[in-house]
């Protein structure tokens, strides 16, 4: 399971904050063609913790491995409460197996398909 590292934006060395918006640029504006809002849109500078965004590099060896789903689970191991998401929809499925549930009607953002989804918090015995 990858190490889960976690940080407010004032406490990443630039150079992993680099590498970091590298990957997001060329996931969701390269890949993913969202040119009609910015990728840097200020949500990184809320005050708040949240799952920003799940993202694996291109080509291979990064995708097809799991390693999305193994930064789930880390995330959730780590905050074990309730988690709420704007997902992609064809991703409804795949979120599904981590349990993550459908919350309410699909709706465009950035030109793509969405849906809200949110996991609850696990009971702890």
């Amino acid at each position: 399971m990858p190490t889960l590292h976690h940080a407010t934006l004032d406490r990443i060395d630039p150079a992993t904050l680099y590498r970091i918006m590298v990957l997001r640029t060329d996931v969701f504006v390269f890949e993913q063609g969202i040119v009609s809002e910015p990728e840097l849109d200020g949500r990184d500078l809320e005050p708040t913790l949240h799952l920003g965004r799940v993202a694996t590099a291109a080509p291979a060896p990064a995708r097809g491995r799991g390693l999305a789903g193994q930064l789930l689970e880390a995330v959730f191991e780590a905050f074990p409460a309730p988690i709420e998401i704007s997902a992609q929809a064809y991703l409804e499925n795949w979120y599904g197996r981590y349990g993550f549930r459908r919350t309410g009607e699909n709706y465009l953002e950035a030109g793509i398909d969405h849906l809200p989804m949110r996991r609850s918090a696990p009971v702890r015995g």
